[in-house]
């Protein structure tokens, strides 16, 4: 189920009058669509292409939403999402450039593909982005990359589409765009293992595993929206909660001696960078 809230305040999603078509409708386009309705883009400006349409994407048909149209049923495309699996793209990508012109912008929210490719595949005015899946909640976190020859107002349309589900950065060097999936793109996943190995610790310190389970994932939630909350440091709300010679300090020890948590981000990080990099070739 997408839950996502309206999480813009301007009015851009409300004055689009012509077609926002969405390539993909999985999780990540799903809750993308989502955001979108709930920030008041009129559902007859959206047209979905996906051979697997879901019965909750299914059921938008009744508000206006179009459903895999061919080029003439979609009409003036001024923005495609493409939000397809990145293997999928080259099949995919040829069949859409009938919707493309050269005044369509593109907005691809897949991982490891560059400009580049986008431009090659598709054509048209190319946004690169990469959000993560807290979007599902209105809570994620994307980083875009403009190509030179996208306009002012279609980077206008491309943040409110984006922001639709959670904050937007942008940046100007695309090189960069490895190292966002790396953190903030592949990030949750490391949240979550956090959260499973608290649970396990529990249990091996002799917890019952269920209240273990429960003591994570309430432990990860509530520090993640102390931390969104607080204008301190993620340093500092870390000091706070460390006594000198106290329990925490005492685990504190463990994970941050060396090699520790540290160094092990630091090659986490480096390997997902470096994988993205590959997915790019």
């Amino acid at each position: 189920m997408f839950v996502v809230t309206a999480v813009t305040n301007d009015n851009t999603l409300k004055n689009i009058t012509s077609t926002i078509l969405l390539a993909g409708a999985g999780k990540m386009g799903g809750a993308m669509l989502t955001g979108w309705l709930a920030g008041g883009l009129d559902p007859r400006r959206v047209a979905v292409i996906d051979p697997h349409i879901s019965s909750e994407i299914t059921a938008l048909a009744a508000k206006g939403v179009v459903l895999n149209p061919d080029a003439k049923a979609a009409g003036t495309v001024e923005t495609l999402v493409v939000a397809v699996k990145p293997q999928m793209f080259r099949e995919v990508g040829a069949k859409l450039t009938h919707f493309v012109s050269d005044n369509t912008a593109v907005v691809s929210i897949m991982a490891g593909t560059t400009i580049a490719s986008l431009q090659d595949i598709c054509g048209g005015a190319v946004v690169r982005a990469m959000p993560n899946t807290p979007a599902a909640i209105g809570r994620g976190i994307t980083v875009a990359v403009a190509a030179k020859n996208v306009s002012p107002g279609q980077r206008t349309v491309a943040d409110a589409l984006l922001r639709a589900t959670g904050s937007v950065e942008w940046v100007e060097d695309e090189s960069l765009m490895d190292a966002v999936t790396a953190v903030s793109g592949s990030g949750p996943a490391y949240v979550f293992l956090l959260a499973e190995e608290l649970a396990r610790a529990g249990v091996e310190a002799g917890l019952p595993e269920a209240l273990a389970t429960k003591l994570a994932r309430e432990t990860v939630a509530g520090s993640g929206e102390l931390l969104h909350q607080s204008e301190l440091p993620s340093s500092t709300l870390r000091q706070n909660v460390t006594s000198p010679g106290g329990t925490t300090a005492a685990a504190l020890g463990v994970l941050m001696d060396e090699p520790g948590l540290r160094d092990l981000m630091i090659r986490a990080i480096a390997a997902a960078t470096k994988r993205s990099k590959e997915l790019a070739k």
